[in-house]
């Protein structure tokens, strides 16, 4: 059996995709001027990726005995394309804690699956940092 602690960090999880997935894909919708045309599809891609990593994790979190949230955290939309970005940078840098901190806890309680779900998702956070960070570079 795994821990509240480990279901409770999943939940979170949960609602972090869903709030960079609806954000992300509202920066895509919203994006104005020569700057913003340079980043919509990216936005776009980044939103249906973290969208995916939310069913993965609710399904996991599911098979774990837990109950999946369906309120994402607070979502910014912003109005300027450089204000997207910082808010998309910073949700991109706390994602990455996070998860670290999940991986952890799922391999000390034994449980290589979530783990390895996390390293791989872990693995696109990182990316997505780096794509955000690249794009407020020329903002």
């Amino acid at each position: 059996m795994f821990s509240q602690e480990l279901l409770n960090l999943l939940n979170e999880a949960i609602a972090r995709e869903l709030q960079v997935s609806i954000q992300y894909m509202w920066q895509h919708v919203q994006w104005r001027g020569v700057k913003g045309f340079a980043v919509k599809d990216e936005l776009r891609k980044i939103a249906i990726t973290e969208m995916k990593h939310a069913e993965t994790i609710a399904e996991r979190l599911n098979y774990l005995g837990g109950k999946p949230t369906t309120q994402p955290k607070p979502i910014f939309v912003g109005e300027k394309l450089k204000e997207m970005l910082e808010r998309d940078v910073k949700d991109e840098e706390d994602a990455i804690k996070l998860y670290k901190q999940i991986n952890e806890v799922a391999l000390k309680e034994g449980d290589v699956t979530t783990a390895r779900i996390f390293r791989e998702i872990l693995a696109d956070e990182e990316e997505h940092h780096d794509t955000f960070t690249s794009l407020l570079e020329e903002i």
